[in-house]
């Protein structure tokens, strides 16, 4: 199935974006270990949470970490957030666990993570590659104390150790070497836990402590997905429509709403800039085909976690804008393009990568001074990942009512 979408110049209306993908994960697993009932508002309805909640229903209501299903089988799709965040907490119990997914998902790396949890006393075997998954879980509590990890690759790994820390059998002290990126991914995992009464000792982030503890049962609303907003925001800017996104505060527990600062830097004229997209790298991606219609080269950088994501983005998002004319200069950690004259009509192939398709549906948009062109988008619901009516409500603003 293949999406054609005409150039439009009209992209007006008001948007609700689902729940947030990073929120709604997270709360489902401490949910799932509270004591109590929790009771959740606006939980995201995709494939990611899917895996997730079917998980969660197969291992059963765990009691202190303790899942009562001793032997399960896990498939979690290409869902990062559940295969690392459920890795860590299903070592804290006991049982014999093995957890795949989607063949993209056996090339992501999670080794950083299983060499923190073997040093804490988990037994996990890899049953393919080194490094990534499936995974088999021999579990028998992890122990506390001191643990190193990572900070370059994904911040992921430490928001995996993080939720678990309660419940390790002594206190943890996690220490972070090198650079964390992704920050605003930890401050949201340490906020949510607080939410549930743990509280996080964080220095810097470089040093986190965790006392042992429990989750305690939380009525929550869950914000509106800023990554999903940035493709509204972005449609605006581009047309100079007037867009109006609900569900999403000012104080947004997620990094992704500095996405409005680079519209911001960029102008009404949407002028090239150089951006440092650390902290909040999905949703740099749509900054790719604002370049498209800017005035001047734009920069990209703090973009190295973008090569383990659902695909190598960066290698995935070059090929894709070369298609439709621009030039691209990449390397491990930025992108520069340089804009087409104009935008030429392409089939978009997705790897089945959400961002892709959702990115590229922008240069099918007309702005005062561009004209956007045909674009097809190959695989369009691969958007179900995280949004499955993007495409409806894409459409929606495109059409003058």
């Amino acid at each position: 199935m293949n999406l054609v979408l005409k150039p439009s110049s009209h992209f007006s209306g008001t948007v609700h974006v689902p729940g947030s993908k990073s929120i709604s994960n997270r709360v489902l697993l401490m949910g799932a270990l509270a004591e109590g009932e929790s009771e959740f508002l606006g939980i995201l309805e995709s494939d990611d949470t899917k895996y997730m909640r079917d998980a969660l229903e197969k291992l059963g209501k765990p009691k202190n970490a303790n899942f009562p299903n001793k032997n399960a089988n896990l498939f979690l799709g290409n869902a990062g957030t559940a295969m690392r965040s459920l890795t860590a907490v299903l070592c804290l119990g006991s049982g014999e666990y093995t957890l795949h997914g989607e063949p993209r998902m056996h090339e992501r790396p999670i080794k950083d993570l299983i060499d923190a949890l073997r040093i804490l006393g988990a037994n996990i075997e890899y049953l393919e590659n080194d490094g990534c998954p499936p995974l088999k879980i021999n579990a028998n509590g992890l122990n506390g104390g001191e643990v190193h990890i990572k900070g370059n690759i994904s911040s992921q790994f430490l928001s995996a150790l993080l939720i678990a820390a309660p419940y390790c059998k002594e206190p943890l002290e996690i220490i972070v070497d090198g650079e964390l990126i992704s920050k605003p991914y930890v401050y949201m995992t340490i906020r949510l836990m607080e939410k549930f009464g743990i509280k996080v000792e964080n220095e810097d982030y470089k040093n986190f402590k965790v006392e042992k503890g429990n989750y305690k049962a939380q009525s929550l609303k869950i914000e509106g997905d800023a990554s999903s907003a940035s493709y509204f925001w972005g449609g605006g800017a581009i047309t100079k429509g007037n867009v109006i996104v609900k569900g999403i505060e000012k104080d947004s527990l997620q990094g992704d709403v500095k996405f409005l600062e680079v519209l911001e830097k960029m102008g009404a004229e949407l002028n090239g800039i150089t951006v440092d997209a650390t902290l909040f790298p999905d949703a740099a991606m749509t900054i790719c085909p604002l370049a498209c219609y800017a005035k001047g080269k734009t920069k990209i950088t703090g973009i190295a976690s973008w090569k383990v994501k659902e695909t190598d983005r960066i290698s995935a998002m070059a090929c894709e804008l070369r298609k439709v004319g621009a030039e691209v200069t990449t390397g491990d950690d930025f992108m520069e393009i340089t804009p087409p004259k104009i935008i030429k009509s392409a089939a978009i192939e997705t790897y089945n990568d959400h961002r892709m398709a959702m990115c590229f549906s922008l240069l099918s948009l007309n702005s005062p001074h561009k004209k956007g062109a045909e674009i097809t988008i190959l695989n369009p619901l691969c958007v179900n990942k995280t949004f499955p009516e993007y495409f409806k409500e894409f459409e929606r603003l495109r059409n003058p009512v």
